[in-house]
């Protein structure tokens, strides 16, 4: 399978032409990159079982994963998915923004089977950035959008991480700087029963439940949406998590200024006046650049599990988990 028409991913600017072209180069067929505000996505025609093939082959993503389809607003998920009361409350809160609601497919859905992983699920979000609006608007039709990088490896949330992870397997990269959010989207299933969390991200769960009541969790021991796998967001070099110091041969992910006396150069502090938001934004931004040192080890202090505090505890310890 041909994953790109270049050697290397053009760089779009994000404006109306750069947008345009993202657009129609994803309506042929092509894999384009775009920003989010929590990360880059790497998107492709979400109705076309060729198109999200491409997506799968250049992530060497497992086919049983399933895709968020990204849609400009809440009209158009309405099209793909079918809305409880819960889910409706959900959107009408927090869309556009950082959720992705899996919803039981709609018959009007065009989302094809392929990005649903055969399930009769569809997950969906409308994004928070006024470029992947312009792009998604222009497009016309759902876009699947998992993280613009290597299966299982550390999200992007620049164009040069896009680059390094996929620059010789996608067609362009719509360049809008730097992401926001920096941990992907809070997923929430709304299917028969009450709400469940599958995956914690850029909602808190505690702004979540203020809207619709206590959610549960799965159990079902599936994959049911992007990012329940066990081993996933993982740089090359080990994590030791709930560290509380750095042992010989180790680089540090700080935070609040844990790794007292350990010289710069081999620390990242997360955030040194300890708010998780700060921290959040800056997790795979961190994470990427310690990698490139090339040690064997990371040490991570610890982190607070409140609020985004539990997106980024899922992240770090499913980084941490052993490699699949």
């Amino acid at each position: 399978m041909t994953l790109s028409s270049s050697s290397t991913a053009r760089l779009l600017a994000p404006d109306a032409a750069g947008i345009a072209e993202a657009a129609r180069l994803i309506r042929a067929g092509g894999l384009v990159a775009f920003a989010t505000e929590t990360v880059y996505g790497l998107g492709a025609d979400a109705t076309s079982p060729q198109a999200v093939a491409k997506i799968y082959a250049a992530k060497g993503r497992p086919a049983f994963n399933p895709l968020i389809a990204h849609v400009p607003d809440s009209a158009a998920a309405r099209r793909e998915g079918r809305f409880s009361e819960a889910a409706e409350r959900l959107a009408q809160a927090f869309w556009p923004g950082p959720l992705t609601l899996v919803l039981p497919v709609a018959e009007t859905a065009s989302v094809c089977e392929l990005a649903r992983a055969g399930l009769p699920t569809v997950a969906l979000r409308a994004p928070a950035h006024k470029v992947a609006q312009a792009m998604l608007a222009a497009v016309g039709r759902p876009v699947a959008g998992p993280s613009a990088n290597r299966s299982g490896r550390v999200s992007p949330v620049t164009p040069m991480h896009v680059m390094e992870d996929l620059g010789d397997r996608i067609d362009a990269i719509l360049d809008a700087g730097p992401t926001t959010v920096g941990v992907e989207s809070t997923i929430v299933a709304c299917l028969d029963g009450p709400p469940v969390l599958l995956r914690p991200g850029g909602v808190s769960r505690a702004a979540i439940e203020a809207v619709i009541g206590p959610l549960a969790s799965s159990t079902s021991g599936k994959v049911e949406a992007p990012g329940m796998l066990a081993s996933h967001y993982a740089p090359r070099a080990r994590l030791r998590l709930e560290a509380l110091e750095l042992q010989t041969g180790e680089v540090g992910l700080d935070f609040g200024g844990r790794f007292h006396g350990a010289k710069a150069a081999q620390v990242m502090d997360l955030s040194p006046s300890g708010d998780l938001v700060e921290a959040a934004a800056r997790l795979y931004l961190c994470l990427r650049a310690l990698d490139a040192t090339g040690a064997a080890a990371i040490a991570v202090a610890p982190i607070p599990e409140h609020n985004i505090g539990e997106a980024i505890r899922d992240r770090l310890s499913r980084a941490a988990a052993p490699r699949i």
